[in-house]
């Protein structure tokens, strides 16, 4: 059995829906949906997909390690060419003719090919034309070809230690939030002017992709500006911060 099988046949066995899965696990419907039909591409890499997963398993109340094995076997272990994954990630477009590269180009590729795959996600999510709706689907709802309006403030919380406020002030950006156990609080888009609190017993990592473009409250403080419009950063704030 694939794990997209596995994944979907534990999500009915538990008798929760897609849109529930979401819910729960803010992670998109149609990403869900990519995944079990084992298609990780959309996922941000590896990185980002194993902690889907471990989210996804603790929401159906599956051990993680079992999606986590079934992933290293069936995806970080499959055949595919360099070119295969940099089109994949919409790194380079699908050469026309095969290319010879050098010995020297693949080394630098291969070296720097983990970074590319994380980072390349974010560059397009920031520069797509087209807005995903966040997750608060129903069954019977159709899509809209308008903008979705700012939601209201919604708080995440795997405990009351440190509390992080994020606000998309200036405009959109892309955010990936998760605790000090590893446990996915959040991953995708919030729109300008559109609000998310998280909470954890330990500490709260962030990663920005449009540095510029939010203000962060840690604590009950005012953080100074984090970085310039377009940046991607890391930031991880805990109980003292």
């Amino acid at each position: 059995m694939s794990l997209g099988s596995m994944i979907s046949e534990a999500r009915k066995d538990a008798g929760v829906s897609i849109d529930d899965l979401s819910a729960s696990t803010n992670i998109r419907t149609t990403l869900l949906r990519e995944i079990e039909n084992n298609d990780f591409q959309h996922c941000g890499g590896e990185t980002y997909a194993r902690g889907h997963l471990r989210n996804i398993a603790t929401k159906l109340g599956v051990n993680p390690q079992l999606f986590l094995d079934a992933f290293e076997e069936e995806q970080v272990h499959s055949s595919k060419t360099m070119t295969d994954l940099l089109v994949e990630t919409s790194v380079m477009n699908q050469p026309d003719q095969p290319r010879k590269v050098s010995w020297k180009v693949l080394a630098a590729i291969s070296i720097g090919s983990l970074f590319l795959v994380g980072i390349a996600q974010i560059i397009i999510s920031n520069g797509a034309t087209t807005e995903v709706p966040a997750p608060v689907p129903s069954a019977s709802s159709s899509p809209s070809s308008s903008e979705p309006a700012p939601q209201e403030s919604a708080t995440t919380s795997t405990g009351t230690g440190v509390k992080v406020v994020i606000k998309a002030s200036r405009a959109k950006s892309w955010l990936f939030v998760s605790d000090a156990a590893g446990t996915v609080l959040f991953s995708g888009q919030i729109q300008q002017g559109v609000s998310k609190t998280f909470t954890s017993d330990l500490s709260i990592n962030l990663k920005v992709g449009n540095a510029g473009g939010v203000d962060l409250t840690v604590n009950g403080n005012e953080i100074e500006s984090i970085g310039a419009d377009g940046e991607v950063v890391d930031l991880s704030y805990g109980v003292d911060s």
